[in-house]
């Protein structure tokens, strides 16, 4: 299980740079939107852990489950509370794959893959906005952000 060792480590060396990210910024930016139909910083990252998780159960439940998320947040201290929750209920799902649910083909948006795959896909959306909220973050006026992974 090497693998899910190595994997574990560094989705989560992103995750926790998510969670300085977030640290990182005020209140008032978590409406941030660059467009009036785009997602607001505070939904970008309600995204991201909301998506690792489905693309996670996907590996570990064979399908996709529909968990409730919060729409927005207004409190910055509750966003964090929040990604640090999912951060952590994330890691324990994947501490518990096994080879053969990384094996088992899986279906996401019409498209079968491994579970490995799968996996994969869910660290490389993760990260894909996390640069977008690395770009929120600046357009907002924040200066001192953290490297885009963290030990």
């Amino acid at each position: 299980m090497d693998y899910m060792k190595a994997y574990t480590a560094s989705w989560l060396s992103h995750r926790r740079a998510l969670q300085q990210l977030v640290e990182a910024v005020q209140e008032e930016h978590l409406t941030y939107k660059p467009w009036e139909k785009g997602m607001s910083f505070a939904e970008v990252v309600i995204h991201i852990v909301g998506a690792t998780r489905m693309f996670v159960n996907i590996v570990t439940e064979g399908e996709r489950q529909s968990g409730k998320q919060p729409e927005s947040f207004t409190s910055l201290e509750e966003l964090i509370a929040y990604v640090k929750e999912q951060t952590e209920k994330t890691e324990t799902s994947l501490e518990s794959i096994t080879e053969e649910q990384l094996q088992r083909t899986v279906e996401f948006a019409s498209m079968q893959m491994s579970g490995q795959a799968m996996l994969e896909m869910a660290k490389d959306h993760e990260i894909h906005h996390k640069g977008q909220l690395f770009t929120y973050a600046r357009v907002c006026g924040v200066e001192k952000l953290p490297f885009f992974r963290s030990k």
